[in-house]
């Protein structure tokens, strides 16, 4: 029970998040990563050198470790049939030799329209998709390995957006990083609710989540409220709401030209992997949080606007 813990995709968005937040809560953190690491120092974190793909790496890295991070995703879509199983594998065999906790960010993708629209951790998971499967399995991993030591802490929410969330559809959809936001592209139908989540919120709840850990089932799950946008309009208003602000210019809507995509799916695996997630805009999906309420008695939830002025800011957008 130290507060010693390792951060598998700390150069991501939420691994990133997460880094920073157990930091502020007073742990020490270590980082997995392939490429040479920062300089010594420069942010507090200890960078090892190593793959999430390489259980050696893994079970070196998590040594003494009574944490472990899983924030690590094959950028951009790709190669989930090869990547991601191994990865959970390596990671849980880490936990079960150091006793150590999983934290898992978890997803949407591993529901089907059978549990839509509201989400509860026990709602039935039958995925209409490819990578819904993949995760499917993945969670059936963790439970398992509760029988070999380790204990496991899921935490699902909506789509990420935050003033680090790297490859997320706030930054690859609705605006362009590091540009003027002239127009705003809408990927939801007309009135399809969608549920956001503000990554800082996200990890200060598995923060908080964590320092009750002992209290917490060997296998437990939580679902996150965050921002719900009950027309699909919120969002697009409150990113047009903070640009007009800062710049005194409203940038247009638009809907996201999904016919483009389309067209381009077929030559950029990318393009093909967003597409196969359209379904999650063509309805609503909501989570409902009653068991975190329950457990820890609130969510960490920062105002729209406030969490879209400090994205843009991170963006480089105004």
């Amino acid at each position: 029970m130290n507060n010693t813990a390792l951060i598998l995709g700390a150069t991501g968005g939420i691994g990133g998040e997460m880094a920073r937040q157990l930091l502020a809560a007073g742990w020490q953190v270590r980082a997995l990563r392939r490429g040479a690491p920062p300089s010594p120092g420069s942010d507090n974190i200890t960078w090892l050198r190593g793959d999430a793909m390489v259980r050696a790496d893994v079970l070196a890295a998590a040594s003494g470790c009574s944490v472990i991070v899983h924030a690590v995703n094959p950028p951009g879509y790709r190669n989930w049939n090869k990547l991601v199983l191994p990865m959970i594998d390596n990671t849980i065999a880490a936990a079960q030799a150091s006793g150590a906790t999983i934290v898992l960010p978890g997803t949407v993708y591993n529901y089907g329209a059978d549990a839509f629209p509201v989400l509860q951790e026990d709602s039935p998971q039958h995925p209409a998709t490819r990578k819904g499967a993949i995760r499917v399995e993945l969670e059936a991993r963790l439970e398992r390995s509760v029988a070999g030591g380790a204990r496991v802490l899921i935490v699902r929410a909506g789509d990420f957006f935050g003033p680090q969330a790297g490859n997320s559809w706030f930054a690859q959809g609705l605006v362009k990083p590091g540009e003027p936001v002239r127009t705003i592209q809408s990927p939801g139908a007309p009135g399809v609710g969608h549920q956001w989540s503000y990554l800082p919120d996200v990890a200060r709840t598995m923060v908080e989540l964590l320092a009750m850990r002992s209290s917490l089932a060997p296998f437990a799950r939580f679902h996150l409220a965050g921002h719900w946008d009950h027309d699909g309009r919120q969002m697009a208003n409150a990113i047009a709401s903070v640009v007009l602000q800062a710049t005194g210019h409203a940038p247009k809507v638009k809907a996201f030209p999904w016919w483009l995509m389309s067209m381009a799916a077929p030559f950029v695996a990318t393009l093909r992997e967003l597409r196969e997630m359209r379904y999650l805009w063509k309805t609503p999906v909501r989570m409902d949080n009653a068991r975190l309420l329950a457990v820890l008695g609130h969510e960490p939830h920062t105002p729209l606007e406030l969490a879209v002025k400090a994205t843009l800011e991170g963006m480089g957008s105004v």
